[in-house]
């Protein structure tokens, strides 16, 4: 849970913010200059944004894994802009991973409360964010395919998941998840699938189920040509995927 004392849906200390002197009226009508308070370093940038296992939503101020919420902070222009790696420097606002969400901080003007003024959140961001979350499960399942764990070809496909099945004597070498273009034609994935679920259920566990990126993505992921079905071997880099694969689920969802 976030400490009590800080800001909700940010990573800042409550006792670290500065005493805001809002001018008044009569100031503003006579134009008197109110000094601007300076903000501190707030967290010493992202060694603090990670400390926290669960932040507060800017938006919706519920307290949820920080696994399923977005930082951001804002950028050298003055634009708020995501911080998918929670790395960036200086003050960071927290958001629930869903378009929804964001939509609602923009539309209540959160960011900029959050970031004291300076933030400016354009009408693109959502767009950004799904960009950003794209690239970044490419470049996981990229990883996971330098690591050797991820076969494609159907008849490859097929041999990955019958080596998967609890057979006496035998070593398995587990499927983490079975992944198809979104544009394959449906008899193929429908039979893959049925293999995929019987092999799960005979092992004790679940295969899970990608079809997030159309075949040129595919392709260029894996540097083959016509990638239609493939099998992700269990290992850190493919749960690294299907995490991230995950997340930008969840986001294209809303």
């Amino acid at each position: 849970m976030p400490d009590e004392n800080t800001v909700p849906g940010t990573d800042v200390p409550e006792t670290n913010v500065p005493e805001i002197n809002v001018p008044t009226a009569d100031a503003a009508a006579a134009g008197t200059e109110v000094a601007e308070p300076e903000l501190p370093e707030t967290d010493a940038g992202p060694a603090a944004a990670r400390r926290e296992t669960t932040r507060q939503c800017l938006a919706t101020r519920e307290v949820m894994p920080v696994d399923r919420m977005i930082r951001f902070v804002v950028g050298p222009d003055g634009v708020v802009v995501p911080d998918l790696a929670a790395r960036l420097p200086g003050r960071g606002a927290w958001v629930a991973a869903n378009r929804a969400a964001l939509r609602q901080a923009m539309k209540k003007k959160a960011f900029g409360r959050a970031f004291r003024g300076r933030g400016r959140a354009e009408e693109s961001l959502p767009d950004l964010v799904g960009a950003l979350l794209e690239k970044d499960a490419l470049a996981a399942l990229a990883l996971a395919n330098k690591a050797g764990r991820v076969v494609t070809g159907n008849a490859k496909v097929v041999e990955a998941l019958q080596a998967a099945a609890p057979r006496p004597g035998m070593k398995q070498v587990p499927v983490a998840g079975l992944m198809h273009a979104a544009d394959a034609a449906e008899d193929g994935m429908a039979k893959l699938d049925a293999l995929a679920r019987r092999i799960g259920e005979a092992a004790g566990r679940e295969i899970a189920r990608v079809m997030a990126f159309p075949g040129a993505q595919l392709d260029l992921a894996l540097g083959r040509a016509n990638v239609v079905h493939a099998a992700l071997l269990a290992h850190p880099t493919s749960a690294g995927f299907l995490a991230r694969v995950k997340r930008l689920e969840d986001w294209r969802a809303d």
